[in-house]
């Protein structure tokens, strides 16, 4: 696989999901699978609008000092690569109105054609406590996706991880997630609105 041309198209997605503020400064996380043993994953210090050379790395499965210098997210994403060989591309995003939506809901269930069609109704994971979560999220999402055969994930309060075979076709359905709970918020605040 061409690594110069998927570091490339990681830059290019990274930049078009910060705009749409689905990554903080430093928070979230983007990788693709280069060969059966090995991903390329963003670094610690990882800005998401200038992602480049220095801001990726590439993790053999069996882990080195590389894993040091790569983003929190990384033992996350290696246990999906090597759980389902579907994923090609990874991403942990915090979309803000899906992930605001999450907080008081169990279910989306999109009321907007695009949201109906293209994803359908999503349950709403619910991590319980924090506190340990990242020691649970290896194991609990890569779970997640096997026994709920999806490949998105919304996280009640946490963000959405996704996976894909094709790296637009996952940006598209977070960009349809994202657009159907902004429709759910909007139409919630209506609603309540008139009960004013």
């Amino acid at each position: 696989m061409n690594r110069q041309y998927l570091k490339n198209q990681l830059s290019t997605l990274s930049l078009s999901m910060f705009r749409k503020d689905f990554f903080g400064i430093y928070h979230g996380s983007l990788s693709a699978k280069t060969e059966s043993n090995r991903f390329l994953i963003n670094t610690k210090e990882a800005v998401f609008d200038a992602i480049n050379e220095d801001s990726l790395i590439e993790l053999y499965y069996k882990k080195d000092y590389r894993w040091n210098q790569a983003s929190i997210d990384s033992n996350i994403h290696y246990s999906i690569y090597s759980h389902i060989s579907e994923a090609k591309f990874i991403s942990f995003t915090m979309p803000p109105f899906t992930t605001a939506y999450s907080i008081n809901h169990n279910i989306i269930i999109p009321k907007d054609y695009f949201g109906y069609t293209e994803i359908g109704s999503i349950s709403i994971f619910d991590p319980k406590k924090f506190d340990n979560w990242y020691e649970r999220a290896q194991s609990e999402i890569f779970h997640y996706f096997q026994t709920k055969k999806t490949n998105l994930m919304v996280i009640k309060g946490y963000g959405v991880y996704s996976y894909n075979r094709d790296l637009h076709e996952m940006a598209k359905q977070l960009a349809i997630l994202e657009k159907s709970c902004r429709l759910l918020m909007l139409e919630g605040s209506q609603i309540n609105a008139s009960f004013d």
